[in-house]
């Protein structure tokens, strides 16, 4: 008789062992699309990252491009946006941080760790990519306007300089350079 009872305490830990296996699976997929719904869609996927063909853009000029729903602005400065820029003293800057998301966080806001540099070409550096929207309210800024030569948002008044700094006015930051590169001598690749 001790048999029959072993095998009926062995079905019944199966059943137990079955019924909680197939709530496991079923519990698991009906959780699986809520997780999954959490993922970003094809579309946004497709535009966290894009190239910009820049080949047209001439010396002293500048595009504006759409990416991550704002504004980028990449603009080939002169010879003379450059010294401009690079006659700035940090220290008579509002804010000495870079604000540039290629390189370390604390760096120094030098116009050389804002610019973007061709390959093959470090010490050029007539390149800048900036995020197009003002650090004080989100405004955009106008180009090749201000005090200062670069921008000015005109909603309250913030003045950039040519290499994207703030110099005057209520915004607390400099315009932040995203993740950028080049990736031949005419494309870069935001993102």
């Amino acid at each position: 008789m001790s048999h029959v009872e072993d095998h009926g305490e062995t079905r019944r830990d199966f059943l137990y062992y079955a019924t909680a296996g197939t709530g496991a699976v079923v519990a698991g997929a009906a959780v699986w699309p809520l997780i999954n719904q959490m993922n970003p869609s094809a579309d946004v996927q497709a535009l966290s990252s894009i190239r910009v063909d820049v080949s047209g853009v001439e010396p002293g000029t500048q595009l504006t491009v759409e990416w991550l729903g704002k504004p980028v602005f990449i603009r080939r400065r002169t010879a003379a946006e450059i010294a401009a820029a690079r006659d700035v003293e940090i220290a008579d800057l509002p804010d000495p941080e870079a604000r540039n998301a290629n390189i370390q966080d604390d760096a120094p806001a030098s116009d050389g760790n804002r610019a973007l540099a061709v390959p093959g070409d470090d010490a050029n550096e007539e390149w800048l990519v900036m995020m197009g929207v003002c650090t004080h309210l989100g405004c955009v800024p106008l180009g090749d306007a201000g005090d200062f030569g670069g921008w000015f948002c005109p909603c309250h008044g913030s003045h950039y300089d040519t290499s994207g700094r703030i110099r005057r006015g209520p915004a607390p930051e400099n315009l932040p350079v995203p993740v950028a590169e080049f990736i031949d001598e005419s494309t870069i690749k935001l993102g």
